[in-house]
This record gives C-alpha cells, structure tokens and sequence, in this order.
C-alpha cells in the first residue's frame, strides 16, 4: 500500500511546491505594490471641503473603543462634519461611550440614534438604515466602531471623492490587535495577507476593492443606488454597495493613506469564527478568485511540501530553496506592511504559526454554509443574501 501510495503523495508535494513558488513570486509582486500606498502629500481643492456626516454603528463595548472613536473628533477638516452613532438598545455599553465624548466635545455636532427596528437579516444595516433618518449633509462616511483614523482622514476622503468620476472611495487598513494574542493574530492576518491582496488586486484591475470599515461616497450616489435598504440582507454589504456604485458608471478609488483596524477576538473560537466570516464571503462574492488565493498561502504551503518529501526520502535541495524563498518573500512583505502602516501588527516569530492557520481558514472555508456575527448564525444563500438560523 505504501508503495502505490508514495507516486500519488510525491506528486501531491510536487504541487505543493509549485503552488509555493508561485506564492513566493506574488508574495513579492504584492510587497512592492504595497509600497506606493504610504501617505503622500494631500492637495485640497474646494470642492473637497464639503459639509460631511459620519456614520457610526455600534455594538458593545469594544477594546479601546473611546479612544478609536475620539480620532473622528480631531479630525482637520475645514468644512461641518456632523457625526452619528447608532445601536439598537439603550442598555448597549456603547451608549455610556458616546455619552462621554459629547460631553468631552460639546461643540461637536454629535447624534446618538438609539432604534431597535431592524430592515433585514443585517444588523449593520439596519442600525445604518436607522441613522440615514437624520443625515443632513452631502458626503456620507461610513466608518466601523473598530477603526481608528488619522487626523486628515476626513480629507483625504473628500479629496478622493473630489476626483472626475469617482463614486466610492474605502481605505486600506492594518491591523492593531487590542484584546491579546488572539486579536493580534487577527490583525496579522489583516495586514500581511489582505492588504497585499487587496494592493495586487488594485494595481492589476483583477478587482476595485471596496473595502467596509471605512469608505466615502455622496449623498446622491447613495441614493440612486437605492440607499441602504438595498442591501438589507446581504452578507457582502461592502461589495455590494461598491457593484452598484460602478454599475452608475462611477470609479472605485483607495487613496495612498491608511487607517488602524483594532482586533478584539479573544479567543481561538471568536478569532476563527470572525475569519470565516470574512472569508466565506469573499469566496460568495468570486469562488475561482478565492480558490486562486491559494498562492497567497506560500509559507505553509513550502513548509507542508518539504515535510511531505522529507518523509517520503526525496528531499532535495530545490524543495529546501522554495521554502527559503517562500519564508524570505513573507518577512520582506511583513517589513513592507510595517513601514505603510506605521506600526507593526505583531511579532515575526508568529508569523509561521498565523500564516497555518489563515490556510486552515481558506480550507475549511470551501465546506462552510453558515456564519456567525454579533452572536447570531446566519446561512448565506449563492447569491450572498443572509438568513437567520435558529
């Protein structure tokens, strides 16, 4: 049996290590791409000033959520910025949160909108649709509890909204992770293999991101795409939203600056089951650029193809340059990412043990029909509409 299985598993890390070295060169391509979106200098124009609301969903009591949220109050902004948070229930620690920064901020123009109704099977969205009641400005932000932005984000924002044909404009985030190992974990994953994907994807017009913890778009766009009722029910409400922008004939942009993405999984399970959110949902949106993504998994994957030959007596010294080349290629993209970010989302010694997990996650993602959110299971239909499972 060993026999007849030693030509089948020799081939299996033969593939292994072809997968790797692909991975190794994109690794490379996407560590380069990711370079040209360090903040550049920002030229304002005036129609790049205009009167802005930001809109803030909420849901608990989040690692560093005051001072995530503070960064929108030191905002430089010339124009009026009119700022909202939403939840569902007065009893939401969030409320106590936005209580003390209007109070910090007494001149800020702050909303807190507390509605129970829900719109649809997505609680994101039916919290925003219950905000968009008292928007009164023309640039709508909308912008997840758990970021932290700098102090031109707003700006740079309504700069890239100002450009000819622009609809939506999201930003590239790297993660912080604040609630412990696992939430540092988390946000690896963000900026070591997301971002890069998401520079590669941009650079080569394979995909125009549009990216949900922050993005931009105006008033009137949001309206004839159909507000966001229509997008009630559906998982992928970035994405969406971004289809219906490009289907007026509008651009999708992401412009050269970034915001902090902060991680509060504490535990292997919040962690995992937070990531097969993200990736079942991405993989709804594109299964063949999903299954492509395999490549973005090139550590593991040269790790598992050595191992495989090694066992089988046939390791050699090409098997043991692709790893090196895989290994090598990471820690460039790690050093990358670091220097746009600002700061370093986690250790290097991790970095074997997050990239195994984030190929467990991609495989195990092909077998996934629920997820879970905010404390709900949800089965997603092929067309990405949500259902709630008891």
């Amino acid at each position: 049996m060993a026999g007849l299985a030693a030509p089948w598993l020799f081939g299996l890390g033969i593939a292994l290590l072809a997968l790797a070295s692909a991975g190794a060169a994109y690794t490379l391509l996407a560590a380069w791409l990711l370079r040209g979106y360090r903040a550049q200098a920002l030229v304002l124009t005036e129609n790049a000033a205009l009167p802005i609301t930001v809109l803030k969903p909420l849901y608990g009591a989040e690692p560093r959520l005051l001072q995530n949220l503070q960064t929108l109050l030191a905002q430089d902004y010339p124009g009026p910025v009119q700022i909202i948070f939403g939840v569902r229930e007065a009893t939401d620690p969030a409320v106590a949160v936005v209580q003390a920064l209007q109070n910090a901020h007494p001149q800020a123009d702050i909303t807190l909108v507390i509605e129970p109704r829900r719109h649809g099977a997505n609680n994101k969205l039916s919290n925003l649709i219950n905000m968009a009641a008292h928007m009164r400005h023309p640039l709508v932000v909308l912008a997840d509890s758990d970021v932290a932005v700098p102090p031109d984000c707003l700006r740079r924002l309504a700069a890239a909204l100002a450009e000819p044909g622009m609809g939506l404009v999201s930003c590239m985030h790297f993660g912080r992770g604040d609630a412990g190992f696992w939430s540092v974990l988390g946000a690896m994953d963000i900026s070591y293999r997301y971002m890069p994907s998401v520079a590669v994807a941009s650079a080569t017009g394979l995909d125009q991101p549009c990216l949900g913890p922050t993005m931009a778009l105006r008033r009137d766009t949001l309206d004839a795409v159909g507000g966001f009722g229509a997008f009630a029910d559906v998982l992928a409400d970035d994405y969406e939203l971004g289809r219906a922008v490009r289907a007026l004939g509008l651009r999708i942009g992401i412009p050269r600056f970034s915001i902090v993405h902060s991680g509060d999984e504490t535990t292997l399970r919040a962690l995992v089951a937070h990531e097969l959110r993200w990736s079942r949902t991405i993989y709804g949106i594109n299964p063949a650029g999903f299954a492509g993504s395999v490549v973005t998994h090139c550590l593991p994957l040269a790790l598992l193809g050595v191992l495989l030959c090694a066992a089988l007596g046939t390791l050699g010294s090409a098997a043991l340059a692709v790893l090196a080349a895989a290994f090598f290629s990471r820690v460039l993209l790690v050093r990358v990412a670091n220097r746009v970010a600002g700061f370093s989302s986690g250790p290097l010694w991790l970095l074997p043990l997050r990239d195994a997990l984030s190929l467990a996650v991609f495989v195990v993602t092909f077998f996934v029909r629920t997820v879970s959110w905010r404390g709900a299971r949800f089965s997603v239909a092929r067309d990405g509409r949500m259902a709630t499972r008891d």
